[in-house]
């Protein structure tokens, strides 16, 4: 038997366990994903019921095959929310058998290689949608267009609004930026008549809806979210004021994973600083990488890169930015 170790008063007593963290994200991925359905339908099903019970499996099997466990940690959610959130982070005409290899990566390479939850440096779903763009860029880069309810593999697939900013950037060309839609359209989700991205960005306003859930909740703070959006809208403006060319801040805040990964992917327990100080200086370094690779880099996306480069800083923001021990005296030297 363990031996139980108390430290010292004051003691707080919290309602918070990690089964009632990772529910309650799920709960605030919700209206994101009846969005996802209303979209594309059938494809959307069946890319997150499979990623899900994917992520699921494996982490049932590497836990009682592979570690050795006795008790198993398939039913805290996490694996759950990797799983959907790596669902949210693919295009909806995704066949099944990447999704189950873009799964195991997740789970299997991202989380239980390092030890399970908690121990794990990179966001897992992150992990395994990063393996999957660079392993299946083609694949991963066909995007489905909407009212195609009934279609899965033989979607037709169009051009996202990234995309048209991408080129306007490298060609210089306003006229690309003609084809992007409004803001109104692309926080409600209906203006996307080509591409329509990945099966959780489509629609800003629901994964804001999540964003004030868990806030409400107290799941967690606004502080990634608010300066990860935040800094991309005021850098995003400057680019826009020195030369039109570049879309104008609120598109480019609405457009694209950014708030997918600001609101559900930056924000995750593990791999983001514990301290408000260095929460900020992780979510503004990820809205700066973000623009750098939208801007100048090969993908006309850089949200998941840049909170996987800022995943592995965590570490240091934690050492550099520790809050005042109190009653403690500081060293002379």
């Amino acid at each position: 038997m363990s031996k139980l170790i108390v430290s010292l008063s004051p003691h707080a007593h919290g309602k918070d366990t990690v089964e009632r963290n990772m529910y309650g994200v799920i709960i605030a991925l919700l209206p994101a994903l009846l969005v996802s359905f209303w979209f594309f339908g059938i494809g959307s099903a069946i890319v997150c019921a499979t990623s899900v019970i994917a992520c699921v499996l494996f982490e049932w099997a590497i836990n009682k095959f592979i570690l050795g466990r006795q008790q198993n940690t398939v039913l805290d959610g996490s694996a759950a929310l990797t799983g959907l959130l790596l669902g949210f982070n693919l295009p909806s005409n995704l066949p099944i058998w990447i999704i189950i290899i873009g799964a195991l990566v997740a789970i299997g390479v991202g989380k239980m290689s390092f030890g399970g939850l908690g121990q794990n440096i990179f966001n897992p779903a992150l992990v395994g949608r990063c393996f999957l763009l660079v392993s299946f860029p083609a694949q991963m880069t066909s995007w489905p267009k909407i009212g195609q309810h009934l279609s899965y593999l033989d979607a037709e697939t169009g051009a996202t609004p990234l995309y048209y900013m991408k080129e306007a950037i490298k060609n210089g060309d306003l006229h690309q930026l003609e084809k992007v839609p409004d803001s109104l359209s692309l926080l409600l989700g209906n203006g996307y008549a080509e591409g329509m991205g990945t099966v959780g960005e489509v629609c800003a306003l629901a994964l804001l809806l999540g964003l004030a859930y868990m806030l409400w909740k107290k799941i967690i703070t606004w502080h990634i979210p608010v300066s990860i959006i935040g800094t991309v809208f005021v850098l995003a403006g400057l680019f826009h004021l020195a030369n039109p060319v570049y879309a104008d801040p609120l598109t480019v805040i609405l457009s694209g994973g950014l708030m997918l990964g600001a609101i559900f992917m930056a924000t995750d327990y593990v791999t983001s600083p514990m301290t408000p100080k260095g929460q900020i200086i992780y979510g503004v370094s990820i809205g700066v990488l973000t623009l750098v690779i939208r801007n100048w880099g090969s993908y006309p996306e850089g949200m998941s890169f840049a909170i996987l480069i800022m995943n592995a800083f965590t570490p240091i923001i934690n050492m550099y930015v520790k809050p005042k021990r109190f009653g403690e005296v500081p060293e002379k030297k």
